[in-house]
């Protein structure tokens, strides 16, 4: 096989199969990696497995000579290849498109087998020792003097819990088999996935998912480049220095409290950590407030020196209790680098989340990540992308003409005969649900402007409310109705309510991540010759690490990237969608950071 290595040489039939499989760019090749064990893949055309110590160089082999779409049953694997040192181009996650497909972040291969072949989830045979409450069926499920004892599957068809829960890992024969299985999986959900006409960009969506898996398998091992003296010193201007014992961090505490309890009415103990007797205080205050969120209290600053104190001590306190010296020392490696997990789904509409702090650190920290020495970031940012996204999905051309320019909320603004603040409350309102009081009248107007976008956010919170599954543009699951067999439950008309506002942002929410994630993984692959790579995805912001000498070109191309990914997602659209892109050294330099 021209460019093969010689790895694949010494395996003629596994040869032969690829290079059915090479004719087709992308073509799907299963794979089963447990490199303590051996590797084993497959294609339409058989499986093949091999022991330990081929396992890493044969996957490198295959993907340099074929670059397949690799079929694997859940994000683990991607994980094993990129700490064995192997990134590859294409994939194609099972539990993935399952959740695209059925909804939620349930997705174990005995779900993803289940769901695919058609069978009842509630009959998933279930693991561990029987008991006296076990039944007849439970026993049979888990019948082993069949033809295949040794097999994946029980005699009903569901996958056996032992192989379900990671048994597949014990021989080569049984990788074999595992990776077989994942073919055929595969091609099952490409069925369902061509079978949702209304939904044409469902398989791309799932293609493009499955690459973020392998994105965000990517960004926890690499970690995100952060100075560790910076952040100690952003810690430290909150918090004070590192405490020496369990005495000195109760006394900086009590100084933080002190700050905001001398404000206190005398002879009054107040819990600053319970929002009740923080509201109490500032009644006694002569600060009525309906709750103590920080946005109302911002409101308040200028009634009493107490709300300045107070959110002063909410700022320090989070970083006490959530990215202090303790965060540094569980996520900061010797190595520079923050880790934490990163999925890329969030399991309700499909936003990319990371632990770890990850997604929510505080801007304080932000100057503590820095680019590593010859390196800089290239920090990208969407700039108003669910009015942008609504304006697509919905296919409202006068919303869409709106975009052309790189404000969307001034032509707005001007068509409704408001003020710009006014236009994005009232856009925004519609997208989150504010269809009472002033969102009300904003509502009405908005749906005279631009029928075609109301009507589909209508239609989105009808379904919601009603108990419906809906799907995003990109043909996810966003799941509404009660499982199977469950009873209906009896809701207020504020929970109704609730689910149909939900509904409403779920379909653009949604469909802005899974142009977010095109994007993403269109930056991680056209990129890779530059060095670069990316450290960070924060809801519609990209932070990309690169060489200093290949910095602007990094960034004209994650410009272009946005433009092709335009162009993947919505074929046709008339949407301009917009970045903000910068060159920066620390993360903190970002224009409006």
């Amino acid at each position: 096989m021209p460019g093969a290595h010689s790895e694949l040489d010494d395996h003629p039939e596994l040869a032969a199969a690829l290079e059915r499989c090479r004719a087709v760019p992308g073509g799907l090749v299963g794979l089963a990696l447990e490199p303590s064990v051996g590797v084993a893949v497959a294609t339409a055309h058989g499986s093949f497995a091999t022991g330990a110590e081929d396992s890493c160089r044969l996957v490198a082999s295959i993907e340099q000579a074929v670059r397949p779409r690799w079929v694997t049953w859940t994000s683990a694997t991607a994980l094993t290849m990129v700490r064995a040192g192997l990134r590859v181009a294409r994939g194609w996650n099972l539990a993935t498109v399952h959740c695209l497909l059925a909804g939620g972040a349930d997705a174990g291969p005995d779900r993803v087998w289940a769901q695919a072949h058609g069978l009842a989830l509630d009959g998933l045979p279930r693991a561990g020792p029987r008991d006296l409450f076990s039944s007849w069926q439970d026993d049979e499920a888990d019948r082993v003097d069949g033809p295949d004892p040794d097999g994946p599957l029980g005699p009903d068809g569901y996958l056996r819990p032992e192989w379900a829960a990671g048994g597949w890992r014990a021989s080569t024969e049984r990788l074999r088999r595992w990776s077989a299985l994942a073919i055929e999986v595969a091609g099952l959900q490409q069925l369902a996935l061509a079978a949702m006409t209304s939904r044409p960009a469902a398989a791309m969506t799932a293609r493009s998912e499955s690459a973020a898996e392998l994105l965000c398998a990517e960004m926890t091992v690499d970690g995100l480049p952060m100075a560790r003296a910076v952040a100690e010193r952003v810690v430290a201007g909150f918090i004070g220095p590192r405490p020496s014992d369990d005495a000195a961090a109760a006394a900086a505490r009590a100084e933080r409290d002190a700050a905001v309890l001398r404000f206190a009415p005398p002879g009054r103990d107040v819990d600053l950590r319970s929002p009740a007797q923080v509201k109490e205080m500032l009644h006694v205050l002569g600060l009525d407030v309906a709750d103590t969120r920080t946005g109302r209290l911002r409101t308040l600053e200028h009634r009493h020196p107490v709300v300045a104190a107070l959110l002063a001590w909410r700022r320090a306190e989070r970083i006490a209790t959530t990215f202090g010296y303790e965060w540094l020392d569980e996520h900061l490696g010797p190595d520079g680098r923050l880790r934490g997990t990163w999925t890329s789904c969030d399991g309700a509409a499909g936003r990319m989340t990371a632990s770890g702090g990850l997604h929510n650190m505080p801007a304080e920290l932000r100057p503590a990540v820095v680019a590593e020495p010859g390196h800089v970031f290239v920090r990208a940012d969407l700039g108003q992308i669910e009015p942008r996204v609504l304006a697509a999905v919905s296919g409202d051309e006068a919303l869409a003409r709106a975009t052309l320019g790189g404000d969307l909320y001034a032509p707005v603004a001007e068509r409704l005969g408001i003020d710009r603040q006014a236009a994005k409350v009232a856009v925004l309102g519609a997208m989150y649900g504010q269809t009472s009081g002033n969102g009300a009248i904003a509502l009405r107007r908005l749906t005279g402007a631009y029928p075609v976008a109301m009507a589909y956010l209508d239609r989105a919170a009808r379904f919601a409310e009603q108990g419906r599954d809906l799907r995003t543009y990109g043909g996810r699951c966003v799941r509404f109705a009660p499982a199977p067999g469950a009873e209906a439950a009896v809701e207020d008309r504020r929970a109704v309510a609730a689910r149909g506002r939900y509904g409403r942002n779920a379909v653009v929410q949604g469909a802005a991540a899974e142009l977010f994630k095109i994007w993403a993984v269109t930056v991680r692959e056209r990129s890779a010759h530059l060095g670069a790579r990316i450290v960070l995805c924060l809801h519609d912001e990209l932070l990309v690490h690169v060489p200093s000498e290949h910095g602007d070109a990094a960034a004209r191309l994650v410009s272009s990237c946005l433009d092709e990914a335009v162009r993947r997602w919505a074929p046709g659209t008339a949407v301009r969608f917009v970045a903000e892109i910068g060159v920066i050294a620390t993360w903190a330099d970002a224009k409006g950071a």
